[in-house]
């Protein structure tokens, strides 16, 4: 016999959007898919609002006036390590970059409909975790690539000793390459093994999180050695000195 204590409780989704009419829309239909939802309408107050509901997913609007969105991520990262979901109007690709440079997951355009958006919620609170166990149920090791330490247990790296701040999806990124080490994946393959094979969007996105990786290990963009592109195919992973 099932419990209400046996029931999770719904998912807590932060929208953060000026747009009242918008965030309202969007939230009557995260309700009815059975999300508990919360809003902020400016920079200062939604940083305090994350703090304090400690959401699950949040969908954060770049252009927010006190505060601007990519800011608010900045902010949010340093205390939370949720699903941030940026929801933009601009064209400019420099922006989404930037975005995912300071810590969101993945970007949704406008204008979007408000089942397209329920869609991913419901595919990135579905994303698998990387598997924290080898193949034989063993606690998995903690895997070395020169100066790149990476402990799948406790969901840290280190280079050099020095620990190293990843977002959720770049360490997802780096589990999945690392537990493969030898098999060069497509961005579709990782998209799939990442958030799930559910997602839809620009897998370019991959791109973005590879080179923000990259940046933080230490590894030169014009001649990486830990994060290697395969040309025509996609990614895998290198240890110093092997191209």
């Amino acid at each position: 016999m099932v419990t209400s204590s046996d029931v999770p409780p719904p998912a807590r989704i932060l929208i953060i959007e000026d747009e009242r009419a918008l965030a309202q829309v969007l939230g009557s239909y995260l309700v009815k898919a059975g999300y508990d939802v919360h809003y902020a309408t400016e920079g200062p107050a939604s940083v305090a609002a994350a703090r304090d509901l400690d959401p699950e997913v949040i969908l954060l609007d770049l252009g927010l006036p006190g505060l601007d969105g990519l800011e608010v991520c900045r902010q949010v990262r340093t205390f939370s390590d949720c699903y941030i979901l940026m929801l933009t109007a601009r064209d400019d690709e420099t922006d989404r970059i930037i975005g995912l440079g300071v810590g969101a997951d993945d970007y949704i355009g406008k204008p979007f409909s408000p089942r397209e958006v329920v869609a991913r919620v419901n595919a990135v609170l579905r994303r698998p975790r990387p598997s924290k166990t080898s193949g034989s149920g063993e606690p998995a090791e903690e895997r070395d690539f020169g100066d790149v330490r990476i402990d799948p247990v406790a969901r840290e790296v280190w280079v050099r000793g020095r620990k190293v701040s990843l977002t959720r999806t770049e360490f997802d990124i780096l589990d999945v390459l690392s537990r493969q080490p030898k098999a060069a994946l497509t961005r579709r393959q990782i998209i799939d093994q990442v958030w799930n094979a559910e997602w839809v969007g620009d897998d370019h996105v991959v791109n973005v999180h590879v080179g923000n990786l990259r940046r933080k290990l230490g590894d030169d963009p014009n001649e990486p050695v830990y994060l290697l592109t395969i040309r025509g195919i996609g990614y895998r992973m290198g240890l110093p000195g092997s191209h």
